[in-house]
């Protein structure tokens, strides 16, 4: 009656050492590293690079106890801080030969302790958030109006070259805050523009009057199409802001959109607020221009001799000097997509793009006139330029469609869309809040949270063994396994720690045992009601398990609720709280009855259990049912 079968012990165990694996890295604490990540879009972190910190540090004497490459950034992980001063001045002299414009950034962080063979399991610590390590909170308004005004200026673009190429006369085209204005002669242009703007701008909202002698169509965006253009300005803000900070290597970001036209940035780790700026402010820029073909050119990249009058010199991704005219044929301003493909014809990796209507006609002009030349996309950041790719005009290229190709793998496709497409801010933005939090208030707060998670958890498991004696234990048990699991799926999932998550915590193990408690009851009705010791237990179980499912699932809603609408520290209270209750529903109930059964199930004259006084109505007695 009360005895699991093998596969409900396996699936105990497995559960329980995969839980000790994944809580494991939290407790090794962290170690100071130093952080070599890119410090220009157009520069890559591979084994070449990581080879090169490993001859630095060799070179200095510094020896690291792990250098290894994560990701985008290779990370050296040291014994003290004195080593790790030591080792980031000996990098950044191996790296960065141009202090004022640097190809790497070298930066100081922190890192897991834990040991290798964890981390080759993916077995890495909570990391924990801006209230708990200390670092910088950025509040920032973007310029929705902006965004309308660029949007709008860019339709009045193409609405000139649309009515041109219709051949539709007009008296001119004038912006008049967030819509445009076109002046026409008679009721035939007007009939002929209307028509064209139902076909190809089928964003705008056309009225007209009479105006004098003319007759004033006004245009007008959308309310939807407008707020699709912020939305798209604020997410492009986003990923160009994620960009540039994890190239700068802080550890673990928060970017995020709060409201309607505000994003919220924090930075954990970082105190400098000065820095913290300049990485926000960091944009790049897109220019187009054609390669140089004369023969100085070619000498000057051969030989690095004076650069041809007119000519700029930058260097390609690879590292070869290109000379490059000074002509700008396209700006970034121009480019309205641009998304990572593949060849219809070879299947070789390509970028396309895609132009507005002033970019298109530019480039069907220029590329008409230059097949079988190079053109150049330079990328400038910080007034310095690099070459992401120089492919060659194969042929006249219009509609605005544009496709980048040249020996590309599909992760150079995808970086270079990137660079292209989020290489600079869709809007302005303008900080209107910041607050810096020290490293001293985090450490108080981690205390207070886990001195409150341990006291709450010691005192609970205490009341248990002294109320329900050895089901209690058993109880204390289940809530330490559901603190384990719940530590190890927030690792597992990487989420990011904070104090209102530690509050959760927390609520999690009150909650947690009101399950138990239920099911000790239903134990102790059934004693009462005469039932064997092992009826008991079994229908304890059985008739709790519809109670506390009930429960749950009322308080995982709201939990649900609060993950779906709130933000923020609430998002953060509602993903650990909705994960403790699941936690806490297979520890209370699936884990708990296993250890009772493995400790009663056995006994088949079991002449009682140890839980505690038992009221017994037929002798009006308070029993101990032991």
């Amino acid at each position: 009656m009360n005895r699991y079968p093998v596969w409900k012990y396996a699936i105990i165990v497995i559960a329980l050492l995969l839980g000790v694996v994944y809580t494991l890295p939290n407790f090794f604490g962290e170690a100071p590293a130093v952080q070599v990540s890119s410090g220009k879009a157009t520069v890559k972190v591979d084994t070449s690079t990581l080879q090169r910190v490993e001859d630095a540090l060799k070179t200095a004497g510094v020896t690291a106890q792990v250098v290894s490459l994560e990701g985008t950034s290779i990370r050296a992980r040291f014994e003290s801080t004195d080593t790790q001063l030591k080792a980031k001045d000996a990098i950044q002299k191996a790296l960065v030969a141009d202090p004022s414009d640097p190809q790497y950034v070298v930066a100081l962080n922190l890192v897991s302790r834990s040991p290798v063979w964890l981390s080759n399991l993916n077995a890495a610590p909570m990391y924990l958030g801006l209230d708990l390590r200390g670092g910088v909170h950025f509040m920032l308004q973007v310029d929705m109006k902006a965004a309308l005004t660029q949007r709008v200026e860019a339709l009045a673009g193409d609405l000139r070259a649309a009515l041109r190429e219709k051949d539709i006369r007009h008296g001119g085209i004038a912006r008049n805050g967030a819509g445009l204005e076109i002046r026409l002669r008679d009721a035939q242009q007007l009939a002929l523009t209307k028509s064209l703007l139902t076909n190809q701008f089928p964003d705008l909202l056309v009225t007209d009057s009479v105006d004098g002698t003319d007759i004033k169509l006004s245009a007008s965006m959308k309310p939807e199409a407008a707020r699709k253009v912020q939305e798209q300005a604020l997410k492009q803000n986003i990923t160009t802001l994620h960009n540039r900070i994890n190239e700068l290597g802080v550890a673990e970001p928060v970017i995020q959109q709060q409201g309607l036209d505000r994003i919220v940035v924090q930075l954990p780790g970082v105190q400098d607020t000065a820095k913290a700026k300049d990485i926000l402010g960091r944009t790049a820029t897109l220019e187009v221009r054609m390669v140089d073909e004369s023969t100085e050119a070619r000498a000057a990249e051969r030989e690095g001799g004076l650069v041809p009058f007119g000519a700029d010199r930058y260097v390609e991704r690879n590292g070869q000097p290109l000379i490059v005219k000074k002509q700008v044929v396209l700006t970034g301003d121009n480019l309205t997509d641009a998304q990572p493909g593949f060849d219809s014809q070879t299947q070789e990796p390509v970028v396309n793009l895609t132009l507005d209507a002033k970019g298109a006609r530019i480039f069907k002009d220029v590329t008409r006139e230059s097949i079988g030349k190079r053109m150049a996309i330079v990328l400038f950041e910080k007034g310095k330029g690099e070459v992401v790719t120089a492919p060659v005009i194969r042929s006249e290229i219009g509609g605005g469609r544009v496709q980048i190709s040249g020996r590309m793998t599909t992760a150079e496709a995808n970086d270079t869309a990137l660079l292209l497409r989020a290489g600079s801010l869709a809007a302005p933005m303008e900080i209107i809040d910041e607050r810096t939090i020290g490293p001293s208030l985090g450490a108080e707060n981690i205390a207070k949270g886990f001195n409150s998670v341990t006291w709450g958890f010691v005192v609970i498991v205490a009341f248990m063994c002294l109320y329900y004696m050895m089901f209690g234990a058993f109880s204390g048990i289940a809530l330490a396994v559901n603190l384990l699991f719940l530590v190890a799926i927030l690792s597992m999932l990487q989420a990011t720690l904070t104090l209102p998550g530690m509050a959760a915590m927390a609520l999690a193990l009150g909650m947690a045992i009101d399950s138990n408690v239920l099911i000790n009851e239903r134990v102790r009705e059934e004693l009462r009601n005469g039932a064997s010791p092992q009826a008991a237990i079994h229908a304890g179980y059985d008739r709790a398990w519809a109670t506390i499912l009930d429960s749950n699932i009322t308080t995982l809603i709201a939990g649900v609720a609060l993950l779906a609408f709130g933000s923020g520290p609430v998002r953060g209270f509602a993903v650990v709280h909705c994960i403790g209750i699941l936690t806490s529903m297979f520890s209370a109930v699936f884990f708990s009855r296993g250890l009772v059964n493995l400790w009663y199930g056995s006994q088949k004259k079991l002449k009682g259990v140890s839980i505690g006084t038992v009221w017994r109505a037929e002798g009006s007695s308070l029993v101990k049912a032991d």
